[in-house]
């Protein structure tokens, strides 16, 4: 039921329109513009920067006050006292597990890391040198065509199998997509150890020897899950919802998403830091691009600096600032040239008053690209971790769309075209 009323007046419409308002628990009204098709009116918002497709209660963004909250929960809280098994419930279930949930939830996960031995093979099918995200996004697809055994989206225990599988074998097809491409063996995750360490294992270990888990990039890595796990209704997560409206299974829908996140003003920004600091090159040529990016006539832009959503602090960057910094000190990499020119923009970008001013902090895509470069990630892996982490805040939404009554989206359009004309006579 609307909480209050809202009455649009038209040009040449006789009388006033009555449109419901909602309120959520956060965030701002919405006006229920869905008495307008009776009308003959649609709305008019480029990007649907204006508009609320759906609602839910898996995550809230504040940008304007710099807060993310997860089923409640502020990201920061989450990152610092969670871990991304913990959040992964969260997200499922809308509430954080008892010792005894996480245990089991944890298990069943792990017992589903393995994938089918012959999608080994698929692989195969692959250049070598593809970008992994390409191998990533077929190799999700074809997931249907090997666990059809619970692909009915209107049964509630498939949709939660199908969540589990997902979680589970996301690093095991991530890390493969890396070891295929610089044509290292697979490696069997193993269930002895963490999410996070496992993912590391199946990323650098080798059937020559066992491989030892550094604890400082464990919790790393596993912030940077934590961090990435889920950012309400961004182009990727809308499009797995979307596409879940047609009622395609949950493998094609998380198929869909990756392909959305690939782009480079979505899932590229980590990417895109470290093409940054290899441009710059050099510590002595700083200040040259900071000059350049303080010019508005020069195109150039200094990236993982400020965010579209957040227009004051990104509150994920402050925890992965810490992780950035630890890891650099446990690698001993403060003297590597790309990482000295990245400390030396941050402390810029937090001293000087053009940054300040303009609010154009270090966000978590600039800490986030550091890390991965120190660890050892290539830059090619890096939106293929971002779709990994984002798998169970894409999955959320699918089964949280799929939970309550639903109809299959369809956008409308200002057609610009011609009008109707008939076919010339030849």
């Amino acid at each position: 039921m609307a909480d209050k009323k809202a009455r649009l007046t038209v040009d040449g419409l006789d009388e006033a329109i009555e449109l419901p308002v909602y309120s959520g628990t956060l965030g701002p009204d919405v006006i229920d513009v869905r008495p307008l098709t009776g009308k003959g009116l649609f709305t008019y918002d480029p990007g649907f920067v204006s508009t609320a497709a759906c609602d839910s209660s898996i995550t809230f963004i504040d940008g304007g006050k710099g807060v993310l909250l997860h089923g409640g929960y502020p990201i920061d809280e989450l990152a610092e006292k969670s871990d991304y098994m913990e959040v992964c419930y969260l997200l499922l279930n809308g509430e954080l597990p008892s010792a005894e949930q996480k245990a089991k939830f944890v298990e069943t996960v792990k017992n589903h890391t393995m994938v089918h031995e012959q999608l080994n093979h698929f692989y195969n099918g692959f250049r070598r040198d593809a970008h992994p995200m390409a191998i990533m996004c077929g190799v999700v697809g074809a997931l249907s065509s090997f666990y059809h055994d619970s692909l009915d989206i209107d049964n509630e225990h498939h949709r939660e199998v199908c969540a589990y599988r997902l979680i589970a074998k996301m690093p095991t097809i991530a890390a493969m997509c890396f070891k295929y491409s610089n044509g290292q063996p697979f490696m069997y995750p193993r269930n002895d150890l963490s999410y996070a360490g496992n993912f590391l294992q199946m990323m650098f270990g080798t059937p020559c020897e066992e491989y030892q888990v550094n604890p400082v990039l464990e919790k790393a890595m596993d912030r940077i899950f934590v961090l990435h796990a889920d950012h309400e209704q961004n182009a990727s997560t809308s499009t797995v919802r979307l596409a879940g409206s047609s009622g395609a299974n949950p493998f094609a829908c998380i198929a869909s998403g990756i392909a959305a996140l690939w782009g480079p003003a979505h899932g590229g920004a980590n990417e895109a830091v470290l093409t940054m600091l290899e441009e710059i090159g050099d510590e002595s040529r700083i200040d040259e691009f900071v000059a350049k990016a303080k010019d508005p006539n020069d195109p150039f832009r200094l990236m993982g600096f400020g965010h579209r959503v957040y227009r004051n602090f990104d509150p994920r960057a402050r925890v992965m600032k810490k992780s950035c910094d630890e890891v650099l000190a446990e690698l001993g990499l403060e003297n590597d040239p790309l990482l000295k020119i990245a400390k030396r923009l941050e402390t810029i970008a937090i001293e000087d008053e053009y940054f300040a001013a303009r609010k154009l902090y270090p966000n978590v895509d600039f800490y986030s690209g550091i890390i991965l470069k120190a660890i050892g990630i290539p830059t090619n892996m890096f939106t293929v971790i971002f779709a990994l982490s984002r798998t169970i805040g894409w999955i959320s939404h699918w089964s949280e769309f799929h939970s309550s009554p639903n109809k299959i989206g369809r956008p409308r359009q200002l057609y610009t075209g011609p009008t109707q004309r008939s076919y010339p006579e030849k």
